[in-house]
């Protein structure tokens, strides 16, 4: 994993943004607050995971494929029915 320190940085986000939501709801704010805050924490996470699986597959991915395990094309085909 290359970016392995930028994506603990962002993990570190999400783990604040996740408290405040939490925080939020204890202080009985607005519905329409804690969506805005769950919709952004959305938006972070499915970043997050999108470059995730574009670093691995511009890493992993090719590596094992200049290997002629082209085996793990499913492995890529079923995590994207996953993340449908």
């Amino acid at each position: 994993m290359k970016n392995k320190k930028a994506y603990i940085r962002r993990m570190n986000v999400i783990a604040g943004q996740i408290t405040g939501i939490k925080n939020m709801i204890e202080e009985e704010r607005t519905c329409n607050d804690i969506m805005v805050q769950i919709s952004a924490l959305d938006r972070s996470l499915k970043s997050l995971g999108n470059e995730i699986f574009k670093d691995y597959l511009s890493t992993t991915l090719v590596e094992e494929i200049k290997k002629d395990n082209l085996e793990v094309l499913d492995g890529v085909i079923d995590l994207c029915n996953m993340i449908k």
